[in-house]
């Protein structure tokens, strides 16, 4: 009878030799190494310019032949003068008002070439749905200008030929919402596309099987699945809308003042003041990360947690 062969035991993990610290440093290091690049980057461009901001912030008064000031937090509180709030009020209403039309208008194109399009026209459709922003801001805002002018306007042209009254939208609300939501649908249909392409088409068919009308598969289905997506364009026009300097600038006069052009009156208008404009770049800058913050949060949630 043969001796039963013996298994070599295994070394466990309690028995494995210590790092020594060349090899602990080697592991810290790769990553330092590999995200140094782009981490000294934001530093220099980002981190550093904006906390340069918030230190001229808080000199009350702070001119360009004055850069010295006692500290404190007077530029923020003349923030919530009225006629501050009102600036601020309208560029909230801008961005609001401009997300909803891009919603509205966007949704139905984003679903139609996501879903009803066929499969080898689909990049071909968004491609030249985005062509106008391979196009300066700058100049759409201009030819905006050309064709709302009140006297040799195409649009009034046109409803001139057709004997209908003619509309004085130029140098208007009106106008810049127009030009905003024309800015900024692309940048909506684009992210609605994503997330409608993702769509599980298997629950649209088990909607119909069980007797669901079209209508109430859009609201019980393809709206809860792609309620990330809705957010995510919603903010990000939100976000660029509210901010956009050019678009109030040229189409909606000096009636339509928003937070930019306010922080650009401060920086190079006639009325200098730096602390103050700082102060109001701070609050647009706090705005946006907190919209973002919040987008990462809840933007990738299961449809499921919305309802």
């Amino acid at each position: 009878m043969s001796a039963p062969t013996k298994i070599p035991a295994t070394r466990s993990s309690s028995s494995r030799p210590p790092m020594t610290w060349k090899t602990r440093l080697q592991r810290l290091a790769q990553p330092v190494i590999l995200l140094a690049p782009s981490g000294l980057w934001l530093l220099l461009l980002l981190v550093v310019p904006m906390f340069l901001i918030l230190d001229i912030s808080l000199v009350p008064g702070l001119k360009p032949d004055d850069p010295t000031g006692p500290y404190g937090l007077g530029n923020y509180l003349r923030i919530l003068q009225p006629v501050y709030l009102k600036v601020i009020g309208r560029s909230l209403y801008f961005g609001a008002v401009s997300t909803v039309f891009c919603l509205l208008l966007g949704f139905p194109v984003a679903y139609w070439i996501a879903l009803m399009a066929p499969q080898r026209w689909r990049n071909l459709l968004l491609v030249s749905f985005v062509l106008p922003l391979w196009t300066s801001s700058l100049l759409r805002a201009y030819a905006w200008r050309s064709i709302l002018s009140p006297q040799s306007g195409v649009l009034n042209t046109i409803l001139t030929t057709f004997n209908l009254p003619t509309q004085d939208w130029l140098n208007t609300h009106t106008a810049v919402f127009i030009g905003l939501t024309y800015n900024f649908l692309p940048y909506m249909v684009l992210i609605l596309y994503a997330s409608l392409e993702k769509l599980d088409q298997r629950l649209l068919e088990a909607s119909a099987d069980l007797g669901a009308t079209p209508r109430q598969t859009f609201w019980k289905i393809t709206v809860p699945q792609t309620l990330p997506g809705i957010a995510a364009g919603s903010l990000l026009v939100f976000i660029t809308s509210m901010g956009d300097f050019i678009v109030p600038e040229l189409l909606g006069g000096t009636a339509s003042m928003t937070i930019p052009r306010l922080i650009y009156n401060q920086f190079l208008g006639a009325g200098r003041n730096w602390g103050f404009g700082s102060a109001l770049s701070m609050v647009l800058i706090l705005a946006v990360s907190l919209s973002i913050a919040l987008l990462l949060k809840y933007g990738d949630r299961n449809p499921e947690s919305f309802s």
